[in-house]
């Protein structure tokens, strides 16, 4: 019987240049990232080895990485950093993110809009 346990990379920020406007991909927002991937760690619970696990440091890079090229929608955005998880770490078998947009411009108040994307191995 295997297990799905998590990996969580909550809070990450960055400054970027998304966005449905030409504005937005010009003057740049605060953007924030939580990434949770899914995998068995009784391997690396059992011997303390980084190997048997995932590294967070590749993680964030990934999230980075996406974050660096400009989209439209955070909706691609999420699926971009999605599909570089899941390529890159065959044994993640879920992962899900989110995608947040501070103070996007609405015309009133809204701390952030956020989309959540989730994908599981099929």
């Amino acid at each position: 019987m295997s297990t799905l346990d998590c990996v969580a990379l909550e809070g990450m920020e960055f400054f970027a240049f998304h966005g449905y406007y030409d504005e937005e991909q010009k003057i740049g927002n605060k953007y924030g990232v939580d990434l949770r991937v899914y995998l068995d760690l009784s391997a690396a619970a059992t011997t303390d080895s980084l190997p048997r696990t995932i590294n967070y440091e590749q993680l964030y890079n990934i999230v980075l990485a996406e974050m660096r090229v400009p989209a439209r929608l955070l909706e691609h955005l999420g699926q971009r950093i999605l599909d570089h998880v899941m390529h890159q770490f065959a044994h993640v078998a879920a992962a899900e993110v989110s995608v947040m947009k501070f103070n996007p411009p609405l015309g009133g108040i809204c701390h952030r809009a956020i989309v959540t994307l989730r994908r599981v191995r099929g």
